[in-house]
């Protein structure tokens, strides 16, 4: 398996496909997901082989929004499964990567101890520092698409979505999972 050849290749396919108005789901947000990843590989104790599977999942994760906003994690399996075996990666391998990719459909469903990673990294920043910074990105991202028009809004649509979300692994819950609620908090006493 040539992780580093897919790497190359994913960014430069999302460098290029990308449209300027994923100012959230872009290189960055992969690149910052594929930290998280490999930080929570060494915490979860993922074996070698998992975790190389882990990180080549990250990274067509969102790379199906160069096809469509809807359904982008199905594109991005498609992609996926045409590109990696030209990269040494097996069915089974490509498979599993894809599960992984799949588990992060909101609402996330993991099933394996790597899907967990999967979607916890993917949604770290939640209970992060940088979550109004980052969320900042989401807004304007989803304002050019047409989903919201209002800060209100956004507001609301965040309340849900952190009331809903859940984090997986031990490692994310004991770091991430108080901040996270401060974040809550805060958002209900803007609305």
């Amino acid at each position: 398996m040539d992780y580093r050849a897919v790497k190359k290749y994913v960014l430069k396919k999302m460098e290029k496909e990308l449209l300027p108005l994923y100012t959230y789901h872009g290189i960055h947000h992969t690149l910052d997901v594929l930290r998280v990843c490999r930080r929570l590989c060494k915490t979860e104790n993922i074996g070698e082989k998992d975790a190389m599977l882990l990180q080549t999942a990250v990274l067509p994760h969102d790379i199906g929004f160069t096809v469509s906003p809807t359904e982008h994690e199905r594109s991005g399996c498609l992609i996926a499964k045409e590109i990696l075996p030209q990269f040494g990666y097996h069915d089974g391998d490509i498979e599993a990567i894809c599960s992984m990719i799949m588990a992060t459909k909101i609402p996330q469903t993991p099933r394996s101890l790597p899907e967990k990673v999967m979607c916890d990294a993917d949604l770290d920043y939640l209970g992060r520092n940088d979550f109004f910074t980052i969320g900042q990105t989401l807004f304007e991202e989803l304002k050019s698409l047409g989903v919201i028009e209002t800060e209100q809004q956004w507001n609301t649509m965040q309340q849900q979505f952190l009331e809903q979300h859940r984090y997986h692994t031990q490692t994310t819950i004991r770091l991430r999972e108080a901040q996270k609620q401060k974040h809550l908090k805060f958002i209900k006493e803007l609305l």
